[in-house]
This record gives C-alpha cells, structure tokens and sequence, in this order.
C-alpha cells in the first residue's frame, strides 16, 4: 500500500526504462522502436503530432497496453508489479454513475474506512466538496476532470500519468489542474504529460519528450527544447507546420 510522499523521500519508479519498444495496429506499425530513460523527478512533457504513439507510450507505460516487442522498467518493477504505485487521468473522465464522494471512496476503499476526512480534503482542493452528494455524471466537464484527478491523487502515487488531462477545459479549471500538478510533483511524484499546448509545456516542464513516427526524436531540457530544438522535426512542430 502506497504511503504519503514527499520529496525528500527516492521515487521507487525511476529511473524510467525504455528500449525498443513495438507495437503494431491494424498490420501498420504505430511504434517503432521507442527508446527512452527518463531519470529525473520533476515533470516530464510528451510532445508530438497527432498519430505520434503519445498517448499508446503512456498507456504502455500504465500496462494499459502491452507491447509486441520490447521492454519497460520502472526502478527495479516491471510495469505489471508497478501498477499500486501509479495513477491516470485520461482525456475523457471515467466515472461511476454514483455521486462524486462516492467514486472516490470506491477508488480508494482502504482510506475511506480508514480516514474519511481524507476524500473530503481531496474534494476541496479541487473546489468540488459542494457538490460531494451529487451525481459524478452530472458534473461539468471541467468539474468531471478535476474529480478524476483528486481521485488520482489519492493514492499518493509515485507517478502520475496524464493524457492530455486538460484539453477543451475552461481556463479555471486548467490552471487548477495544473497547480495541483506542480505541487504534486513538488512532493516527489514524478508525473509524465501529454500534452499538444505549448504554453502550457512551457508553464509546467522541466523535461520535453518529443515523438514523430512512432519513436522519440529529440529528449531534452524544456528550456532548451523551446529555444534551440534539435530536430527539424521539433523545429517544424514548434513553428506550426503540419506534420504526418
């Protein structure tokens, strides 16, 4: 059972190994030889065109999906004994038709018999323990998402995954979700990011990954990413150009 962080404490998920990792849909490759360490805590931003393999890396890395060929190390645990320690919020919340304190005292059943107190406190930090008794399902979009990350949270995971997590929300619910982030990071987690939203890589990211084609075509410092990218692929990604 996962226990409170901080962030004087190691993170039992890093270093992040990946090697050649393939996976094939449809007889078409979809990717083609990741590679990738990710060392460092902090936030880790994963950038890239649409059909990049962004979203299937993550879901491969939260053994949502496993791979053709290829492995994946989180620490010393394989993705499958890493599970307990992670957390994901997805594009599109996932929600019980039960009220919003009720999914999460689903989701984290151990601290709701133990310490109740603690999904009220989750709810407020998302604005949403006015709306506790109420149906999850009838929350706005923004409110749905900002649910789904206190019930991510809750877990105190060592690694937080997000798939594009605030894309179409309102401006406040952005800035929430993104502060929440920061500071869970601050604590130790160390969380990857899909993102498409430039600036919103520039507000978070201490490291950028950028994907084309399937694999990873450039891993470096954010700063360095957005003033000197590597590849003309980067380059042609951050200039605005359409790439296939």
């Amino acid at each position: 059972m996962n226990t409170l962080r901080n962030a004087n404490m190691p993170n039992p998920l890093l270093p992040i190994s990946i090697r050649d990792l393939r996976l094939t849909r449809s007889d078409r490759p979809v990717l083609g030889g990741v590679n990738l360490k990710i060392d460092d805590p902090g936030i880790t931003v994963i950038m890239g065109p649409n059909g990049a393999g962004k979203t299937l890396l993550l879901r491969c890395l939260h053994g949502l999906i496993t791979p053709d060929q290829g492995f994946i190390k989180l620490g010393s645990l394989a993705v499958a004994d890493s599970r307990d320690e992670q957390a994901m919020v997805f594009q599109h919340p996932v929600l019980l038709r039960r009220t919003v304190l009720q999914n999460l005292a689903f989701a984290a059943p151990e601290i709701a018999k133990t310490a109740p107190e603690r999904l009220i406190q989750a709810l407020e930090s998302v604005n949403l323990a006015n709306r506790a008794d109420q149906p999850a399902r009838m929350l706005s979009g923004g409110e749905q998402q900002r649910l789904s990350l206190a019930r991510a949270l809750l877990s105190e995971p060592a690694l937080l995954l997000l798939d594009e997590a605030t894309a179409n929300l309102d401006p406040a619910s952005v800035l929430l979700i993104e502060s929440l982030v920061k500071a869970q990071s601050l604590q130790g987690t160390k969380v990857i990011l899909v993102s498409h939203d430039q600036s919103q890589a520039r507000r978070l990211a201490d490291e950028i990954v950028f994907m084309s084609n399937g694999k990873v075509a450039e891993q470096s410092p954010a700063d360095q990413f957005f003033t000197t990218p590597q590849t003309p692929a980067a380059k042609a990604y951050l200039a605005g150009e359409i790439l296939f």
